[in-house]
């Protein structure tokens, strides 16, 4: 009986061992980890880049760059000056942000997009200002806002004081009544390639 009681115990333990092991298996074979996985690593890498867009963003406030991007608009074309047949740059901004933007993104494998977010008939828009593809699904973003006055000019191609801002030359309406034309929001998304 004693000897019938240890085998008894041995079978139920290697019963044991076996589920233990294959259930471990089981899980393992759910789970697939790929270089595009998240991880703690991946996610870092994406907080430095919003870090880095937010930083560029803050810096292109500070020195009027990014004024100077929201206005640079051609408005008998009604599109960014020099901008392709779609209304939107595809290699890199020609103002001073653009080539921050180069700058701290260009040399390092990571693609970008900049986008403005107006108001036009009291609906949100947003319009692609440069668009190099479709971002990922690690992609990040960060966003600075710009307020544009009624005493606001464009830019020319050339840098210079272009036309006064209104309703019908500029891709933003006049919002309200008041001193401010429109709060425009320029977003940069950034992800890697």
């Amino acid at each position: 009986m004693v000897s019938e009681r240890g085998q008894v115990h041995t079978l139920e333990a290697i019963v044991a061992g076996l589920l233990l092991t294959s259930s471990v298996v089981f899980a393992l074979q759910m789970t697939a980890v790929t270089p595009l996985s998240a991880s703690t690593s991946s996610q870092h890498i994406e907080n430095q880049q919003q870090a880095s867009a937010a930083g560029v963003l803050a810096m292109a406030a500070r020195d009027d760059s990014l004024r100077e991007t929201v206005l640079y608009w051609n408005s008998t074309e009604s599109q960014f000056h020099g901008a392709t047949v779609n209304g939107f740059y595809t290699r890199s901004l020609p103002t001073e942000l653009g080539r921050n933007l180069e700058q701290t993104f260009g040399d390092r494998g990571i693609a970008y997009n900049v986008y403005v977010t107006y108001y036009k008939s009291g609906r949100p828009q947003r319009k692609p200002v440069l668009y190099r593809g479709e971002p990922t699904d690690n992609a990040v973003s960060a966003g600075r806002m710009v307020v544009i006055t009624n005493d606001t000019h464009l830019l020319n191609e050339n840098m210079t004081r272009g036309p006064r801002i209104n309703n019908s030359n500029f891709y933003a309406d006049k919002n309200g009544e008041g001193p401010v034309f429109d709060v425009v929001r320029v977003e940069v998304v950034v992800w890697r390639i």
